[in-house]
């Protein structure tokens, strides 16, 4: 929870109120979050008990004496209690991708990947995907022995209220939005070409600039295009501004090459909007038939897509379809089945 507008930090956040508030099942055991200094106040509930993370936690951290279910919400994370010290605590792992996979990296790094989650599966007694594209994976190339494996869908974030006033950005035309981290897993650079092809539209790309060869490769294809007045990288925006971007876009646009899940989907979903994403990992799973998919990026065939598409959404008047289909994900279900998954373990 490092990152307040990562997909993990709202994972965090929402998979935890929704306990308290919303289990069916309820817990007999008081729910405690072990959060980084950064995220002592996220929780909003009172009844959500949070221990900080501190320097020393390092050499000791006592109460995992008093825990007795301990779930790691990451699969790349390190935090899982030793079992040869802490045999009375039992272990859920999340495991939201192995997008290293899917990301053309260097096998050697793919390997790397797979031994760190496969270490980390050896240390838990369950293991949840949030999705069954991810348990695919897993299933092909980790050893579960008897670790038990569980698929549960993510809910979908509630949008916060759209605020005009704090925009990084305003647009002034029509234009497509798009959020996520700015690498070359997401896959933005193809929107470049594209807009090429869109007369009097702007492209709005919102997030972390994660790989600056990779940001600066894209300013530079912008540039060439004559494109400074039309495609824009925003970088970090807070919630309220997503928002207004989703409820004022003219269609989201997520061409990414890996997701394990893809929540801004379900958020622009909720907000009525048409989707275009790749028809790859798991997006065609969460997008189902309510999305539209490039299956390659080809500037002319995504311009194509993207005309028909429009053109579809309107004609078919698929803002309900939409809405439906990203409510169809719920937290509080999300939530109950984590709950069901933690009592068995007490």
């Amino acid at each position: 929870m490092r990152f307040p507008n990562s997909g993990l930090f709202h994972y965090c956040k929402n998979l935890g109120e929704n306990i308290v508030a919303d289990s069916t099942d309820g817990l007999d055991a008081p729910l405690t979050m072990y959060v980084p200094s950064t995220a002592a106040t996220a929780f909003e509930r009172s009844s959500i008990r949070t221990i900080v993370e501190t320097a020393w936690h390092k050499v000791w951290k006592p109460f995992l004496l008093d825990c007795r279910v301990w779930h790691a919400p990451f699969q790349s994370g390190r935090m899982v209690p030793n079992r040869k010290l802490f045999r009375h605590i039992s272990t859920v792992l999340t495991i939201h991708d192995l997008n290293a996979l899917h990301e053309d990296k260097p096998e050697e790094e793919q390997l790397r990947s797979v031994r760190h989650v496969q270490k980390m599966i050896d240390q838990s007694d369950v293991v949840v995907c949030i999705s069954e594209f991810t348990r695919k994976d897993v299933e092909t190339h980790c050893n579960l022995g008897r670790t038990r494996l569980k698929v549960i869908p993510n809910g979908i974030n509630p949008l916060a209220a759209p605020r005009a006033s704090v925009l990084t950005y305003k647009p002034e035309r029509p234009f497509l939005f798009g959020i996520g981290y700015v690498n070359r897993k997401k896959n933005f650079h193809t929107l470049v070409e594209l807009l090429h092809r869109l007369e009097g539209w702007e492209v709005v790309i919102s997030g972390r600039l994660d790989e600056p060869e990779y940001i600066a490769s894209i300013q530079e294809e912008i540039e060439r295009l004559g494109l400074t007045d039309r495609f824009h990288l925003t970088g970090p925006v807070s919630e309220e501004e997503k928002s207004w971007y989703l409820h004022h876009c003219t269609a989201f646009v997520h061409p990414s090459l890996a997701e394990g899940f893809g929540l801004p989907v379900l958020e622009a979903m909720s907000a009525g909007k048409p989707v275009f994403l790749s028809d790859k990992t798991s997006l065609p799973e969460i997008g189902g038939d309510a999305a539209f998919y490039f299956r390659n990026f080809k500037p002319d065939y995504m311009a194509e897509v993207l005309h028909d598409g429009l053109e579809k959404f309107n004609t078919n008047q698929m803002e309900s379809v939409v809405k439906s289909h990203a409510n169809s994900f719920s937290w509080g279900r999300t939530a109950d089945a984590y709950a069901r998954i933690y009592k068995s373990l007490l």
